[in-house]
């Protein structure tokens, strides 16, 4: 034990005190020594203590909540994003059903002749509440028109009915489509789709 003391002094500075022992003449760590003089002479090492600083207590658990609350407040935000795009999705999916609703219902009704896509019907009804389709416009009927007319509406590729006040937009919208396909099939082999030129 005295041999184990020697060697700990002797990495922290020695000296010889009263009666041959080594002892501590080196500067102690955090104010604690690293060995100590026993009630009956000898030499026995001590832990190095060091007292927690309490405002590092206080730092940390700062940080902690305000890591906590950023992490609340992030997973908040993306929370919101995703609501607003269900409740777009939600909204797109009540058009998609109401427009195949109106698309069936015009499907069904009279009509003498094949319907072909890409022309525009004119929609009437008799005084017995029947409704057909014609191709005769009321003004091609003129005064003698002997049904109420609905409306009118274009026949699309894709079976869908326009009608006849967004045929113009719709047209516009296809053809900017069509320009697309076509000149992206014009081009050589691209990962990424190219829009260049393309305008609305």
């Amino acid at each position: 034990e005295a041999g184990f003391s020697m060697a700990v002094n002797g990495a922290v500075g020695s000296g010889t005190g009263a009666g041959g022992a080594a002892v501590s003449s080196g500067p102690s760590l955090q104010g604690s020594s690293l060995v100590e003089r026993g009630s009956i002479g000898g030499f026995q090492l001590t832990p190095v203590s060091r007292k927690a600083d309490p405002l590092d207590l206080v730092a940390l658990a700062e940080e902690v909540q305000k890591a906590d609350d950023f992490v609340r407040a992030n997973a908040c935000n993306r929370l919101t994003v995703i609501a607003e795009q269900i409740r777009y999705l939600q909204e797109q999916a009540r058009k998609v059903l109401q427009d195949a609703t109106k698309d069936a219902d015009l499907h069904h009704v009279s009509c003498n002749f094949v319907k072909r896509p890409g022309n525009v019907y004119y929609l009437y009804r008799r005084a017995s509440g029947q409704r057909y389709f014609s191709i005769l416009s009321p003004k091609d009927w003129g005064p003698s028109c002997p049904s109420e007319f609905l409306g009118a509406y274009k026949l699309q590729h894709d079976m869908s009915w326009t009608p006849s006040d967004d045929i113009e937009k719709r047209d516009a919208e296809l053809n900017v489509l069509e320009k697309l396909l076509n000149q992206q099939a014009s081009l050589p082999p691209c990962s990424e789709p190219n829009f260049q030129g393309l305008t609305m």
